[in-house]
């Protein structure tokens, strides 16, 4: 089965206006088709409605980094679901490490993101992924279980072609270390496996499956020739050309 391939970068809390705008114009044009791949840049909540302006007649998607799953309300500092598809994103990233761990975000958080995110007609990128201490401990399998049950809690099977995965070990996320193609492939089978216990094998075998995790272009072959890994989400790399078009364009 050939399946949705994504090549996103999360420009997290980075570019200043003039240089988001710069670097979308560059995107745009260095991006080379391949059949059945999709690209996407999450850029800062300020740029939204002018990046996905500016991608309106090019082959880039854009997504919003974070977003509250009420609608409206006393949240200050949040972007609702409305606001998101108002500035006409596509795709919303969902459960990031850093949201996780800085924000303490809960899995019933992520879930409620997820659905909010459905009734939207937003796209969800789900970030799960185990810290080093919980690699270490051989506790892996037991966070990913944990964090796709929970994102997934109470949503229906017809939403899950909506739906993508970004594994992201914590412990590979802005370090320089990488897991290895076969580390990583190994954690996306785990992944398949739990979302095939949940929606069985038509659903678990569709689904694409991102790795994040100090992706470069020295090592976006190895990862990107692996069977179970079907795109990248991008940090670091995201932000500069010359790093980003190498890993776009593999």
């Amino acid at each position: 089965m050939k399946r949705r391939e994504i090549f996103a970068g999360n420009w997290k809390m980075h570019k200043t206006y003039q240089d988001a705008m710069e670097l979308v114009k560059g995107l745009s044009a260095g991006i080379k088709k391949a059949e059945g791949r999709e690209y996407v840049v999450f850029v800062p909540a300020p740029y939204l409605r002018d990046v996905t302006s500016l991608c309106a007649d090019t082959l880039l998607a854009v997504g919003a980094q974070n977003m509250y799953y009420e609608n409206q309300g006393a949240f200050t500092g949040e972007i609702s679901p409305l606001m998101v598809k108002d500035c006409k994103a596509a795709f919303i990233l969902i459960g990031h490490s850093e949201r996780r761990h800085i924000f303490h975000e809960t899995d019933e958080d992520v879930n409620k993101k997820v659905k909010a995110a459905l009734v939207h007609g937003l796209q969800p990128m789900i970030c799960v992924g185990e810290l080093l201490e919980e690699r270490e401990n051989s506790e892996t399998l037991k966070v990913l279980e944990r964090q796709v049950k929970g994102a997934f809690m109470n949503i229906d099977k017809s939403d899950m072609p909506k739906i993508s995965i970004a594994y992201e070990p914590v412990w590979a996320i802005g370090t320089g270390k990488v897991a290895t193609p076969e580390m990583a492939d190994e954690a996306h089978v785990s992944i398949r496996n739990i979302v095939k216990g949940l929606y069985g094998s038509d659903i678990s075998d569709a689904l694409p499956i991102l790795y994040g995790g100090s992706v470069k272009p020295d090592n976006i072959a190895g990862l990107y020739k692996m069977n179970n890994i079907d795109g990248v989400l991008v940090g670091g790399a995201s932000l500069e050309l010359k790093d980003f078009l190498p890993i776009v364009n593999v």
